[in-house]
């Protein structure tokens, strides 16, 4: 997606804020997204970051259509439990740019980052060259790193997977949580040619984690060619829920009882999964530790704020939104019990108040299939009694306009309450839903993250 920006700003004083840098990183190149790695690797090399990954690191590199923050997050959270310095790279933030970039954990600062930033951009313009947002600020995540000593790197592809500028480190193993149709017009549009890039994260010799039942030729064909170990769910390893509390994995080596984590178990699976097939002395002490304490803002992320039961998930596509089902309609069930159980202690009769339905605080980029998305949440046997909609503040949003179009065409009009931005619809949201509703907050990262700031909460 090109866009005019200008041709030579200058670069940040030092004394820049990290809002300074983010803002001028956005305007040195030409396009927003520029897949390759010829102009990423001459710069990566100059700051020694290849040499760095290679040296006494292990380094976990994760790509799919849905699933890679989860996963990303479970894989950091296991080797941090077992004494791992661990580096955590995932995007895109929700509400701060330093969510991207962790060690054990924490986010790192602002000063650290705005090094990082003027060590890439002098490496840049000793290069001659020019580097996109996203480019520029993996490259000062993948330095951090690299010059805190870290361990294991945990790092999560942002679009692809042969040509994102992750693939400049060599994966010591991959995962490839699933595959399905996004980003057609850097990817493909089939499965067979997502396949292919996606998988283009495979090095010689190196084990994968495949997250999924179904997989294209494209990507068989590349664990031959580099003699890939395979690892697939349904035929190497495989998961169940016990009950509430507990679920249960198995491989051809051990079977484990272990604590539900807060996160789902498909990506929880495919992360225990890459650990145990890794090098890497993780014991179950280390691995229930990890599972009772990891989370991550926004994947199926239930709270209570202001007085008002929120359900927080950045679907934003077929597959997500299959995802958010599969795991919503349960919840849901779950919440009536919840609510009975709450008016009974109450001694409240269930006369005297609304059934409890959902609510829906929704918007989408324009380039999304947001039809399909609406009429997937529409379609569930759910009780939807409202949806509220606001412009997301971000180039690629999806108007009021086009927002309404695509609800009325599914949903009955009375029921779609529009708003100029998400702080709005927030507001709006709080005052119409019962105390007994819930809240259900998705259709994109940018979603999530103004609304958790609309709430005050970010």
């Amino acid at each position: 997606m090109s866009v005019s920006l200008p041709s030579n700003p200058d670069s940040p004083k030092s004394d820049a804020s990290l809002t300074q840098w983010l803002d001028y990183m956005q305007q040195i190149h030409v396009s927003a997204i520029d897949m390759g790695l010829s102009r990423v690797l001459p710069v990566a090399e100059h700051l020694g970051i290849v040499q760095s990954a290679k040296e006494d690191t292990y380094v976990f590199t994760v790509a799919g259509t849905n699933g890679k923050g989860s996963t990303t997050a479970v894989i950091s959270a296991l080797c941090q439990a077992a004494g791992y310095k661990t580096a955590l790279y995932q995007s895109p933030h929700l509400s701060h740019f330093n969510e991207r970039v962790r060690i054990n954990g924490e986010m790192v600062s602002d000063e650290t980052l705005i090094a990082a930033f003027d060590k890439v951009e002098s490496a840049r313009l000793q290069c001659g060259l020019t580097l996109s947002f996203f480019e520029m600020t993996t490259l000062a995540a993948l330095l951090i790193f690299a010059e805190a000593d870290c361990q294991v790197w945990v790092l999560e592809v942002g679009l692809g997977g042969r040509l994102d500028v992750v693939n400049i480190i060599d994966a010591d193993l991959a995962v490839i949580t699933n595959i399905g149709i996004d980003h057609v017009d850097w990817l493909g549009d089939n499965v067979e040619a997502i396949g292919s890039e996606k998988a283009g994260i495979l090095r010689d010799n190196i084990s994968l984690i495949y997250g999924a039942t179904e997989m294209p030729n494209s990507v068989q064909q590349l664990i031959n060619q580099h003699n890939a170990s395979c690892y697939q769910v349904g035929i190497d390893f495989s998961y169940s829920v016990v009950d509430e509390n507990t679920w249960q994995y198995s491989n051809a080596a051990v079977t484990l009882q272990l604590p539900r984590p807060a996160l789902s178990l498909t990506n929880t699976a495919n992360a225990l999964s890459a650990v145990l097939a890794s090098p890497l002395e993780v014991d179950i002490n280390a691995i229930e530790k990890a599972l009772t304490t990891v989370k991550l803002a926004g994947r199926f992320d239930y709270r209570e704020i202001k007085d008002r039961y929120w359900l927080f998930d950045v679907a934003h596509n077929e597959q997500g939104v299959e995802f958010l089902l599969a795991q919503l309609l349960p919840f849901w069930q779950q919440h009536l019990v919840k609510q009975a159980k709450q008016a009974k202690q109450n001694s409240q009769s269930s006369d005297n108040k609304q059934p409890a339905t959902i609510k829906m605080l929704f918007s989408m980029l324009a380039d999304k299939d947001i039809s399909m998305v609406v009429q997937r949440l529409t379609q569930a046997n759910l009780p939807i009694s409202a949806w509220f909609i606001g412009e997301i503040d971000y180039p690629r949003a999806a108007s009021i306009e086009q927002l309404k179009t695509v609800l009325a065409s599914q949903v009955d009009a009375s029921n779609i309450h529009a708003f100029a931005d998400l702080q709005q619809a927030t507001a709006a949201v709080i005052a119409e839903a019962q105390p007994q509703d819930l809240i259900v907050v998705c259709g994109s990262f940018h979603t999530i993250g103004e609304t958790l700031v609309a709430l005050d909460v970010a």
